[in-house]
Order: C-alpha cells, then sequence, then structure tokens
C-alpha cells in the first residue's frame, strides 16, 4: 500500500521540478544581449588631453614663464637655524635647552608626560583665562580631562593609589 503512494509522490515531485527553471539563468540569454555592463559611467578616456604639458588651443601662444630668483639661502633666520642645538654641551653649563624654547607655550617648556598630565598643566597655567575667554575651550578642556581621568583609570581597585608599587 504505501509502495504504491510513495511511487506516485515520486512521479509528482520529478514532474514540478522538471519544470521550474533557476532564476538565476534565466535572463542570460538578455544580458548577454545589452552588452557589457556600464562600469564608471560618465568617464571617457577622450577627454583626457595627451598632448602636451597644459592644454591649449592650437595655435595659442603660450604661457610666460617666470623668471627664476634663487632664494637668499642667508637670511637671519636660516642662517640662525640650529644655533643653540649643543648649547648644553659647547657652553659653560650655566643654559640648559629647555631655557632656548622660546616659541614653546610656558607650560608645555621641557614637559615629559601623557596627555592627561599635560592637560592638568594646560588648565593649572590657562584655566580662569580660558574660563573668562574662550568657554567653549575651557569645557572641550574639561571635557578631556574627565574621559582620560576615566580611561587610564579603568579597571583599577580603590586602594590601586595607596600601596606601594
Amino acid at each position: 500500500m504505501l509502495s504504491g503512494v510513495s511511487g506516485r509522490v515520486s512521479a509528482v515531485l520529478r514532474a514540478a521540478t522538471a519544470a521550474v527553471t533557476p532564476v538565476r539563468n534565466r535572463w542570460h540569454a538578455d544580458k548577454v544581449a545589452r552588452g557589457p555592463v556600464a562600469v564608471r559611467y560618465g568617464w571617457h578616456k577622450e577627454h583626457i588631453m595627451p598632448s602636451g604639458l597644459l592644454p591649449r588651443k592650437e595655435g595659442a601662444k603660450a604661457l610666460p614663464m617666470p623668471e627664476y630668483k634663487p632664494n637668499n639661502a642667508w637670511t637671519k633666520k636660516k642662517a640662525m637655524f640650529g644655533q643653540n642645538d649643543y648649547i648644553d654641551i659647547l657652553g659653560n653649563g650655566s643654559l640648559h635647552p629647555v631655557q632656548l624654547m622660546y616659541k614653546v607655550p610656558p607650560w608645555l617648556r621641557g614637559f615629559r608626560g601623557n596627555e592627561y598630565q599635560m592637560l592638568l598643566r594646560k588648565r593649572r597655567a590657562l584655566g580662569p583665562l580660558l574660563d573668562d575667554h574662550y568657554p567653549t575651550k575651557s569645557f572641550n578642556l574639561q571635557k578631556r580631562i574627565r574621559y582620560l581621568y576615566r580611561f587610564l583609570n579603568h579597571g583599577r581597585t580603590k586602594d590601586y593609589f595607596w600601596r606601594k608599587h
């Protein structure tokens, strides 16, 4: 009894599956007939001008080249560059290289440390000025200090700061 039913079911299934064509192959002939897919649409090789250095019309006068004027290699800034690099070695020892950092903000001169320590020094030096005249900068500085404080102390226990390392 069961063998007859299963035979009929399998015949129905075979007939149903034979008529179905996969969707991925159905439109292949149409796709091939349309030609290649447009890649980099709007770009044409003809737009690139391969002739000469500058694009100009045929017979047009070339642009004048400026006359060459060499820079003065002995300006005061160039001549004095690096003059104090070895003052600690060649000098009498009364001057430290940190004291020669003229163009560095005072709160950064001779500083070594991480960003959090640098921002604390900046807040100590410029805090009231930033609060009064640049409140947004002051707010962003405080925000960064808070973030770095949490980031650097993440995962440390309460007794970490009181233990001897």
